[in-house]
C-alpha cells in the first residue's frame, strides 16, 4: 500500500508551524518568512520561484524529495487560502496559475466547491470529509503512489492523532514564535511509535524525520 506522507514542514523552537494574525498579506501571521526562510536560499527553493542561484547541501539534498513518488495531497484550507478566501469564487490558491503539486490536490474545507484544474497536472478538489474517509479518497487517485499530508499544523494534527501518518519530514528552524499554531499539541507520546533521525545543516535548521515503526 501507498505510504502516507509529511513532508518540509518548518516549526519554531517553541512549536509553531505558523504565526498569529494570518491574512491575504501575511499567509504566515507574524512568523512572515522566517520559518522558510532556509527553503528559498536553496537552489530547489529559489528555482520554484524562478529565481537563479541559490545554496546545495542538505537542505537542498531534502527538498529535492518533495515531488518523488507523490500521487495526491491532501491540504487544510488554511493552506489553500487566507482566511476567508472561500467567499471569493475566484480565488485559486496563492501559487499562481502552475501550482507545484502537479498531483490532484484534496482540500479539506466545510465549504466545498466544484474542482479546479491548473497547469501542470495540479487539479484542486475540494471536500468535507475525516482524515480517513480524505485519505481514502487520496489514495484512489495516487494510483498506488504515496499520498502528501501538506498542512497546516491543524489538519497534520488530525492525521497524526489519527495514526495515518507514515513518514514525516520536521524542519526545526531556530527561531522564537512565542504564538500561532503550534503543530505538537495534544499528541503527547507520539515518539513511541515512530523511529527518529536527525540531521543539521549549516543553515542552523534541524531535520527531522519520523518513520512509522515497523516499516
Amino acid at each position: 500500500m501507498s505510504l502516507v506522507r509529511v513532508q518540509h514542514i518548518s516549526v519554531s523552537l517553541d512549536g509553531f508551524a505558523t504565526g498569529e494574525g494570518r491574512s491575504l498579506d501575511a499567509p504566515f501571521g507574524h512568523a512572515g518568512e522566517r520559518l522558510h526562510d532556509w527553503m528559498f536560499a536553496t537552489r530547489w527553493g529559489r528555482g520554484m520561484l524562478g529565481r537563479p542561484g541559490g545554496t546545495g547541501g542538505v537542505d537542498d539534498a531534502f527538498l529535492r524529495l518533495f515531488t518523488s513518488g507523490i500521487g495526491a495531497e491532501i491540504m487544510g484550507a488554511g493552506k489553500f487560502g487566507y482566511p476567508g478566501w472561500h467567499k471569493d469564487p475566484e480565488w485559486k490558491g496563492p501559487w499562481g496559475p502552475n501550482p507545484p503539486f502537479h498531483t490532484p490536490v484534496f482540500v479539506l474545507t466545510h465549504h466545498p466547491r466544484p474542482s479546479i484544474e491548473m497547469e501542470g497536472g495540479t487539479t484542486f478538489h475540494f471536500i468535507d470529509a475525516s482524515p480517513a474517509e480524505a485519505l481514502e479518497t487520496a489514495r484512489e487517485a495516487a494510483g498506488g503512489q504515496d499520498v502528501r499530508i501538506g498542512g497546516g499544523p491543524t489538519m497534520i494534527r488530525g492525521f497524526l492523532a489519527a495514526g495515518l501518518v507514515d513518514h514525516m519530514h520536521i524542519v526545526v528552524v531556530p527561531i522564537l514564535l512565542g504564538r500561532g499554531v503550534r503543530l505538537w499539541d495534544g499528541l503527547e507520546g507520539l515518539e513511541k511509535d515512530y523511529e527518529i533521525e536527525t540531521t543539521s545543516s549549516p543553515s542552523g535548521v534541524t531535520h527531522l524525520m519520523f518513520t512509522r515503526t515497523g516499516l
